[in-house]
């Protein structure tokens, strides 16, 4: 009964923490709504890139345009997962008012594809809206 436990506890260990490094890599935005005052908002990504990487403690994302730079943005921080809900403090910003706030989303991964979805309310930014990210991973 012994040796079966040395086998199999690896195992089940294993596969308890495979789940939270399905997130783990880096995700091309492929779609993106925005609910804000009863209107939907779909983001036009076909002159733009977005880019996010999470690695086990913390993620970064860039917005670039596909000719120049006059829109750039991006942040980073840290974050939580446990297979569904996915919370991240922004640390890195330049947008003061959202600097160390907690975002809040469920996170669906089905094979290489990243589903993420919540709301996001920063009263000091003026910002109330739900959105739906899609992902697909590029590494």
């Amino acid at each position: 009964m012994k040796i079966y436990a040395l086998i199999f506890l690896p195992l089940i260990l294993l596969n308890c923490k495979k789940q939270p490094d399905k997130i783990i890599g880096t995700w091309k935005m492929v779609h993106a709504e925005v609910l804000e005052n009863d209107s939907l908002k779909i983001k036009d990504l076909s002159q733009t890139r977005f880019i996010k990487i999470i690695n086990d403690t913390h993620f970064a994302f860039f917005n670039q345009q596909n000719n120049g730079n006059e829109k750039f943005y991006g942040g980073g921080g840290t974050y939580t997962f446990d297979g569904s809900n996915y919370t991240e403090t922004l640390n890195f910003t330049s947008v003061e008012s959202m600097k160390d706030h907690e975002f809040s989303f469920k996170i669906h991964i089905k094979e290489d594809s990243l589903i993420q979805t919540g709301l996001e309310h920063v009263k000091e930014a003026g910002i109330n809206r739900e959105i739906t990210e899609k992902y697909i991973r590029i590494h």
